[in-house]
């Protein structure tokens, strides 16, 4: 598949009382993007299921954490029936999962997982935490970059923070990464911007397309998602092949829905070996740079 669809979500928070409601949006969100062929949701998007644990647990960050984390299995069993009912890949919204990679660790990491028509494809931890999740949260890193071979192509993902790291995406980009999604949880405009502009220059150096899908709206029932800034956006490589402003599609700031566009994938590659510049092909000449002196 060359031409692929894409649907990126700017998502509200909601108060539920029973996994069952929490199920019901997310089918009617699913179902309004089934059109498509890859749907992105966002960071920290799961944590709206503390909720289910009452308001004196919604608004302890810990209790907060160890509620959402306790839905897992239910929620991968939803996003399983949902991509197989609309044939469709979906990115859902991550959230705090406790058996972590390093052995007696009881902090979580903060978790992505990928669903296919088939099931269960895979996962991604963040890889560079922020203040908040290092010394409010205490949610840690799990190191460690996958990719993803799916017939939608060859995906890689940068959670929020992790889209400010250069070397990061250079990785991915390496292994032959064509899409990016970038899944964020931002509570200021700058926080936002910075996210954006991240996803924007991965874009440009990677010559790929960068997926963002934010979290919008404020929640007065838990303080790790109390604000929340931001536009769905796709993007690509400003490098004559794409739009001129590297922008494929966007959203309007902070309001909830999809924004989707079509991307074709061969266009990644022909950036690669024929944009009117070729920074991921001139990469290794940054790299081989030195400060020659003050």
């Amino acid at each position: 598949m060359t031409q692929v669809r894409i649907a990126t979500s700017a998502y509200p928070f909601d108060w539920f009382d029973s996994f069952d409601d929490y199920a019901a949006k997310v089918t009617r969100w699913v179902q309004d993007a089934a059109d498509c062929d890859l749907l992105l949701f966002p960071e920290y998007g799961a944590m709206e299921l503390a909720s289910l644990g009452g308001p004196e647990i919604a608004r302890d960050l810990e209790q907060s954490l160890h509620e959402v984390a306790r839905h897992a299995d239910a929620r991968d069993a939803l996003h399983v029936a949902l991509a197989a009912r609309h044939g469709v890949h979906i990115l859902a919204a991550s959230g705090p999962h406790f058996d972590g990679p390093r052995p007696n660790d009881t902090r979580p990491v903060n978790r992505a997982v990928l669903f296919g028509p088939d099931g269960r494809i895979g996962h991604q931890d963040k890889q560079i935490m922020t203040r908040f999740e290092r010394e409010d949260w205490d949610v840690v890193a799990a190191p460690g970059l996958r990719v993803f071979d799916t017939p939608v192509g060859r995906l890689g993902i940068l959670i929020c923070y992790d889209s400010e790291f250069p070397l990061l995406a250079r990785e991915l980009a390496q292994a032959g990464v064509e899409i990016l999604l970038v899944p964020s949880c931002t509570d200021t405009v700058a926080g936002y911007n910075r996210v954006r502009i991240g996803a924007m220059a991965r874009a440009l150096e990677s010559q790929c397309v960068v997926v963002q899908s934010p979290t919008v709206g404020n929640v007065d029932w838990n303080p790790a998602i109390d604000e929340n800034r931001g536009a769905a956006a796709i993007y690509g490589p400003p490098d004559g092949l794409w739009p001129e402003n590297g922008i494929v599609a966007i959203g309007e700031m902070d309001q909830p829905g999809w924004v989707k566009a079509t991307v074709d994938l061969a266009r990644v590659a022909e950036s690669r070996s024929k944009g009117g510049v070729l920074p991921f092909a001139h990469w290794p000449e940054s790299a081989a740079s030195k400060v020659m002196g003050v």
